[in-house]
């Protein structure tokens, strides 16, 4: 039999008398009557970035997708499998959540590798390149708008131009599209700086990010 690792099993010993044992009857309730949270968050995979310890959110109060770069696809149906509309799906029909925020981050792996251009070189073409393709014109849109830049400044700007796409993507989806057109759900772009703690917060009508 496969074991967990060591220092699994002492952290989830730490987290069921620490956390689980003190608020018991919310588990207990979530347990019962189901999940209700009212914002959804697409976030990166990344370990550094994690969108419950960010917003000090409790069991039940986020529904997190995450995924390599917090993309979010163009609305299509022509797939086999699609995780993140799946997601979507579920949060707007069945929780009917009312935020949605797309949450990017500061020193994105996924990001650089389409900056770069290495993503096919380090996957051999299977999956990741494919994936981070979605970024290919928010690329060369930083590319041109950044040509004298440092490299670091492109990465950051092509992680905060990604945000925007993931945006765009979403309002191609027509549950979106009748929902915000309605009021009955608000889009949000946000981006954390690891080395920082800072969140910043797009404004939509500017395209300008402002810190928290």
């Amino acid at each position: 039999m496969s074991q967990l690792p060591d220092h699994l099993v002492d952290r989830y010993r730490r987290f069921k008398f620490r956390h689980f044992t003190p608020n018991v009857d919310q588990y207990e309730e979530l347990a019962a009557y189901g999940q209700h949270p009212d914002v959804m968050v697409v976030s990166c995979c990344d370990s550094r970035v994690d969108p419950e310890t960010i917003f000090s959110a409790m069991p039940g109060e986020l529904f997190v997708m995450r995924n390599v770069a917090n993309l979010v696809p163009p609305f299509e149906t022509d797939g086999k499998f699609h995780g993140v509309s799946a997601a979507l799906e579920f949060a707007l029909l069945n929780l009917r959540v009312k935020h949605l925020v797309i949450l990017g981050h500061a020193n994105c792996g996924g990001v650089r590798a389409a900056l770069e251009q290495t993503a096919a070189k380090q996957t051999e073409d299977l999956f990741i390149s494919k994936w981070m393709s979605m970024l290919t014109d928010a690329r060369l849109t930083v590319l041109a708008k950044h040509q004298g830049s440092s490299s670091a400044e492109r990465l950051r700007a092509l992680e905060q131009e990604g945000i925007k796409t993931s945006l765009k993507n979403l309002r191609t989806f027509p549950c979106v599209d009748a929902l915000e057109k309605k009021g009955r759900l608000a889009l949000h772009g946000a981006y954390f700086d690891i080395a920082t703690g800072t969140l910043s917060v797009l404004n939509q009508a500017t395209g300008e990010y402002y810190a928290l």
